[in-house]
C-alpha cells in the first residue's frame, strides 16, 4: 500500500476473498465471520488511512452466492465503521452478488440493496457501486480471444440504473486478450491494453 501511495496514484484496498473466511460467508454462515468482526477489520483499516485521500476502502472483492439483503446490511456496517473511524472523505466500494458482475448487476437485485447503504448522515456521497465485467466468453478474463464489448447486455443496464437512482459506479476489474479480437471490439486505439 505504502509503495502505491508513494507514486502519487489512488490505491485501493481491496479484500479479496469473495466474502467468505475458510469457506464461510460474512455474516450469514454459522461459524462464519459476523458482521461485527466484519466492520472491526474496516475500523482499524479506516483509522490507519482515514487521513489519507488518496486511499480507497474496496470492501470486498467479487461476493458470490450471498443474500443480497444480509450482504447489504453487512455493507452499510462496515460503511457506518469506516465512516465513524473519521475516514469522512475517501471512495468506498460498494460491491454486488454474482462476482459484482456488471451484467447481472441490476437483475440480480444488488444494485437495488445497496443504493440503500448510506453514510452515518444520511449522504451518498462517496458511496460508488462497484462492478466487474470481462470482454471474454465467459467474463473470466483468462481466455485470449474477446467476444463481446459488454454494452448493450451489461454497461448499457447499469448506465440506465445509475441515471435512476443517481448513484455512482466504477469499473474495478476488467480485461480483455492482446489478440485481434480486442481490436474488432475496440476500433481505437491502435494498441489495447489488459
Amino acid at each position: 500500500m505504502q509503495a502505491c501511495l508513494a507514486t502519487g496514484a489512488y490505491c485501493a484496498i481491496d479484500l479479496h476473498n469473495f466474502a467468505r473466511f475458510n469457506g464461510k460467508i460474512i455474516g450469514q454462515s454459522s461459524g462464519g465471520p459476523t458482521d461485527a468482526q466484519f466492520a472491526d477489520l474496516w475500523t482499524q483499516l479506516a483509522t490507519k488511512y482515514k487521513s489519507n485521500t488518496k486511499v480507497i476502502f474496496g470492501l470486498m472483492n467479487e461476493p458470490h452466492d450471498v443474500d443480497i439483503t444480509a450482504w447489504a446490511n453487512t455493507v452499510q456496517l462496515a460503511v457506518t465503521a469506516i465512516r465513524n473511524a473519521g475516514a469522512s472523505t475517501q471512495m468506498i466500494l460498494l460491491p454486488g452478488n454474482n462476482f459484482t458482475s456488471a451484467g447481472t448487476f441490476v437483475s440480480n437485485g444488488s444494485g437495488a440493496a445497496l443504493i440503500k447503504v448510506t453514510n452515518p448522515d444520511g449522504s451518498t456521497t462517496g458511496l460508488i457501486l462497484d462492478v466487474h465485467k470481462y470482454l471474454d466468453t465467459d467474463n473470466s478474463g483468462t481466455h485470449s480471444e474477446c467476444t463481446t464489448d459488454n454494452i448493450s447486455d451489461a454497461f448499457a443496464l447499469v448506465a440506465a440504473f445509475l441515471r435512476e437512482s443517481g448513484r455512482k459506479a466504477l469499473v474495478s476489474e476488467t480485461g480483455a486478450g492482446s489478440s485481434s479480437s480486442v481490436s474488432r471490439l475496440v476500433p481505437t486505439p491502435a494498441k489495447p491494453s489488459c
